[in-house]
């Protein structure tokens, strides 16, 4: 069962609505099935709308930022857990410890860097968390048929474009993952 789920995704929102509001929507769903969020700590582009909505929803958040980033990234006030670690290196292995699964949203080299790191790791048997890519407006095409042409030149085993699972859409996710959490209602008497 999933109960936590490392976000891959980008330090600024881009050009396109769509995905920053999948970035909020991402946030909210993860906190109504009770799905701890585990990301990189900063408080900007899409990784800060993920954290700050899934806070506001009442899910926990876990970050983890190297310390030269706490002020390139303006880390994330107010999270469940804040680990401060003192290299990339670090932060990937520790995020990587603290998760069930792995989500990757559209972001730059960082977010390339953390994902085929995370395919790479799970290509050689040193994890099978599953993998997924979640975008709007086929974000991710491009690197899907670059995948594809990697196995076809012969660089890469045929499954390699299976090792990352792109994702039709936040319903197809949120079928994923455990039902919504019960939450407590008090009634006034």
């Amino acid at each position: 069962m999933i109960r936590s789920l490392l976000l891959f995704c980008g330090s600024r929102t881009g050009h396109d609505p769509a995905q920053a509001a999948l970035a909020v929507a991402l946030g909210r769903l993860l906190a109504e099935r009770g799905v701890t969020l585990v990301y990189g700590g900063g408080g900007v582009g899409l990784m800060g709308l993920a954290a700050r909505a899934a806070l506001a929803a009442g899910g926990d958040v876990i970050g983890i930022i190297p310390r030269a980033l706490m002020t390139a990234e303006i880390a994330q006030a107010g999270l469940t857990e804040m680990h401060v670690v003192e290299t990339l290196h670090e932060r990937k292995a520790l995020m990587h410890l603290r998760a069930d699964a792995i989500l990757a949203l559209p972001g730059s080299i960082g977010t390339l860097d953390e994902l085929f790191e995370s395919m790479t790791w799970r290509e050689l048997g040193i994890h099978d968390k599953p993998i997924w890519l979640l975008g709007a407006n086929s974000y991710w095409a491009p690197l899907l048929a670059l995948l594809r042409h990697l196995a076809v030149e012969g660089y890469a085993p045929p499954d390699l474009p299976r090792l990352a699972v792109d994702l039709a859409d936040l319903a197809t996710l949120a079928a994923l993952l455990p039902p919504p959490i019960a939450r407590q209602t008090y009634s006034h008497s």
